[in-house]
């Protein structure tokens, strides 16, 4: 069965992670996405080791399912070939900052002129109508405009950090494929294209502040902004007798279940912090610190076995090593292994989700650099000697070699 964007052509001008990452999920659902990189190629090529140069394992993690071609944009011939990919295209993918694709003669007016169906997609660092829009942006600039690495310290030792994923690249990718699924579907309607702005910072701050405005929500504020639950220090997984274990007792069912299942149930009913969640969350750091010294009397599977029994939500602490060996991970045969045609063996991690008409698939790993150049060029209408000309100019780069 196809993907549920089989017929979709996707131009993607990104690199790195966040847009990459956006596409990849695109090319999952069956779009057929054309990564175009320059000649020096996407610099997250180098990360992570690999079997052969260019080929890490970072790039390989969100590059799958697309064809690589390489044109250089500053030329005039690969300036004409991108022209040409555009006006064939069902969507465009860029994560520059505006005004350099408006450098590059690649601005929404330009492209939708020669294609009014074009959906116009850029992923940038934030709001082209506020004074940060020049302003280049990355996963721990945005992390650190959010105020993240605050929440960090304070829940911590005091040092702001920074949250160890890309975090905020994967968010805004996931916010990139919304929204191009919703333009496609208003195109589907209206046979019109349109320009897209996906600004990591505006889109990350209800993220961060949709449970932490709190009392800031009202006008005048009825009290300062940020969650005691989540910003209490003792919100950790617990200590257990021999390891960790992460249990959320929340509402009043579990709260009562617990002092049940630990042989103190006149408690619940007789400690006031415990009558309802406005108090439980007002009073949260000394009632997980009450839990954390019960935990530490047991084993973490005696533990998961007692709290399964009472029907609290509780899980292991993995590694990211044990992550990997996860026994429902491995029953649903999350990781597989794929053989790449350069690369050899490599692991992939599944599309997520089950559809029963239009399920997402990995049909191609990801490409080596300039890989389908050739292909590519000669669906939109070049003939062999003009791609063989362009390589020998530089302009383009033939066979991954």
């Amino acid at each position: 069965m196809s993907g549920a964007l089989d017929g979709v052509r996707v131009v993607d001008l990104t690199t790195v992670l966040m847009g990459p990452f956006a596409t990849q999920l695109l090319g999952d659902m069956g779009a057929d996405v054309i990564k175009v990189e320059s000649p020096s190629g996407d610099s997250s090529r180098g990360i992570g080791p690999g079997s052969s140069p260019g080929m890490g394992g970072g790039f390989l993690h969100v590059n799958r399912n697309k064809r690589g071609i390489v044109l250089d944009l500053k030329t005039p011939d690969g300036h004409a070939a991108l022209l040409a990919l555009a006006a064939r295209a069902d969507v465009l993918v860029y994560n520059v900052r505006p005004q350099a694709m408006a450098r590059l003669d690649l601005g929404y007016e330009r492209l939708s002129a020669i294609n009014p169906r074009l959906i116009y997609v850029g992923v940038f660092g934030y709001g082209q109508d506020g004074p940060y829009a020049p302003r280049p942006a990355y996963d721990d600039l945005i992390q650190g405009v959010l105020g993240l690495p605050s929440l960090v310290a304070e829940v911590g030792d005091g040092v702001p950090r920074y949250v160890p994923l890309a975090f905020v690249d994967r968010t805004v990718g996931l916010a990139a494929v919304n929204a191009v699924c919703a333009a496609l579907y208003r195109r589907e309607k209206t046979g019109v294209g349109q320009r897209v702005d996906v600004p990591m910072f505006e889109t990350m701050v209800p993220v961060m502040l949709g449970e932490h405005m709190g009392g800031a929500t009202f006008v005048p504020p009825k009290g300062e902004p940020g969650y005691p639950r989540l910003l209490a220090r003792e919100r950790t997984p617990f200590p257990t007798a021999d390891g960790y274990l992460c249990a959320l007792i929340y509402n009043d069912k579990q709260w009562r279940s617990f002092f049940k299942m630990i042989g103190r149930p006149e408690d619940f009913d007789a400690d006031p912090r415990l009558a309802n969640i406005t108090v439980r969350t007002q009073n949260i750091a000394d009632l997980y610190a009450m839990v954390a010294d019960v935990m530490r009397t047991d084993t973490t599977a005696n533990w998961q076995r007692r709290l399964d029994e009472a029907d609290i939500p509780a899980t292991p602490l993995h590694t990211l090593d044990s992550l990997m060996h996860d026994p429902h991970l491995q029953a649903v045969r999350y990781f597989r292994v794929h053989e790449h045609p350069s690369e050899g063996p490599i692991v992939q991690m599944e599309p997520c989700g089950t559809w029963s008409e239009s399920p997402a698939s990995i049909r191609r790993l990801a490409p080596r650099h300039g890989e389908h150049s050739a292909e590519v060029l000669r669906e939109i209408g070049y003939d062999d000697d003009t791609i063989r000309r362009m390589a020998e100019a530089g302009v383009t780069r033939l066979g991954g070699a």
